[in-house]
């Protein structure tokens, strides 16, 4: 933040008023559920994004990104998707957000930095839009709810952008724990609980350095699948809402009601949230050899029933079954790209974490970036003073 405040000072020759920073995310378990109204148990992680901000009396917002090394201009009285950089739609976004509950703010400038990887599946774009609402709502003294905030976010991805997501990577973001994963349920719209992260264990990230964009992506197309299969179960049993209602022994029953496609997502989807109520079980017994075994069952339901993975994502799951210490693996997130998580005994993570990047680097000569994380604490904000 220090570090912030002095790009600050020296790009706009003022002090910012206010900060904040979000947190990346990992889904653990419960891929594609979240707008299935289904549940997610995922965490927050320690990568960050960073925000410092300061009202400017005017219409305009005036941005500048560290890690870019960019600058973005717009007017909150004349709000588009079409600016220029492309990162700056999110504040852009948050703006539009905020505006259509009534709750008006005015021109501001920022800095913004991040080490959180980008299109990565570690949600990024939820840790920058999050980021830059905690430090509106603490420059502009907004009274905001956590779970609102996390719509706001998911409103940014949906009516400003046009990605059809749901409220998982916010959710992660806002509600984090340190050394903690969350469970959430998507039809109450709640955090149910926290369960710690015991155990000899811990979790690395392995980046395939193939950029997902979720807005060119096959990932609405997944979701109308999803709904689409929904609606055809509902027809037929009036305790259907969406698939969150769904049991494994009702879709099969009811197989040929729906085509193959709609029959495979619906598939992954219903055993995505039998898989997370497993891991809770397996996670309050301390047995995570049978829930790291739910990440490689995860993993192929995503290659087989979703197809949101990709070859290399595979490759690197492959690789996963063969190193010491390996106690499962799966793509996270939204998957066409990104990351892999992989639970691995402690003893055994920094050998794990050479030997996977020399195997994929062996594969298709690309470097993977891989990183050690932990659940982290959620957003926070802070008034700045000079």
């Amino acid at each position: 933040m220090r570090d912030l405040i002095k790009v600050f000072q020296e790009k706009f020759n003022a002090s910012p008023t206010a900060g904040a920073s979000a947190p990346g995310r990992l889904e653990i378990l419960g891929n594609h559920t979240d707008y299935n109204e289904g549940i997610v148990l995922s965490c927050a992680v320690d990568q960050r994004t960073s925000v410092v901000m300061a009202a400017n009396h005017s219409s305009m917002v005036q941005l500048y990104d560290l890690r870019a090394g960019e600058s973005a201009v717009f007017d909150v009285q004349n709000l588009t998707n079409t600016i220029r950089p492309k990162w700056a739609n999110y504040p852009a976004g948050v703006v539009s957000e905020l505006q259509a509950r009534q709750l008006s703010v005015g021109g501001f400038d920022a800095v913004i930095s991040s080490n959180v990887p980008l299109s990565a599946g570690m949600s990024s774009s939820a840790a920058f839009e999050t980021a830059i609402l905690f430090g509106l709502m603490q420059l502009y003294k907004l009274d905001v709810t956590s779970a609102d905030a996390a719509r706001i976010g998911q409103g940014v991805e949906n009516n400003f952008l046009g990605v059809k997501t749901g409220l998982l990577d916010q959710f992660s973001s806002i509600f984090g724990v340190s050394n903690s994963f969350i469970l959430s349920d998507f039809r109450t719209v709640e955090v149910l609980g926290t369960i710690p992260m015991t155990g000899n264990a811990g979790i690395l990230v392995v980046n395939s350095m193939q950029k997902h964009d979720l807005v060119d992506s096959a990932y609405n197309e997944r979701r109308a699948a999803c709904e689409s299969a929904a609606a055809k179960l509902a027809a037929r049993h009036q305790t259907v809402k969406t698939l969150r209602d769904v049991s494994g022994e009702l879709l099969e029953s009811e197989k040929s009601l729906l085509t193959d496609i709609e029959y495979r997502r619906a598939k992954h989807v219903v055993q995505e949230c039998e898989r997370v109520r497993r891991a809770v079980e397996y996670l309050k017994n301390n047995d995570l050899q049978s829930f790291g075994a739910l990440w490689w069952e995860s993993h192929e339901s995503s290659r087989v029933n979703f197809e949101n993975s990709t070859p290399a994502l595979d490759k690197i799951v492959e690789f996963s079954h063969q190193l010491p210490g390996a106690l499962g693996a799966r793509l996270s997130g939204g998957g066409f790209g990104g990351i892999t998580v992989h639970l691995v005994q402690n003893d055994h993570l920094a050998e794990y974490q050479d030997k996977i990047t020399g195997l994929y680097k062996d594969y298709c000569n690309i470097t993977p970036e891989t990183i050690v994380c932990h659940p982290g604490k959620g957003a926070v904000s802070e008034t700045l003073t000079a």
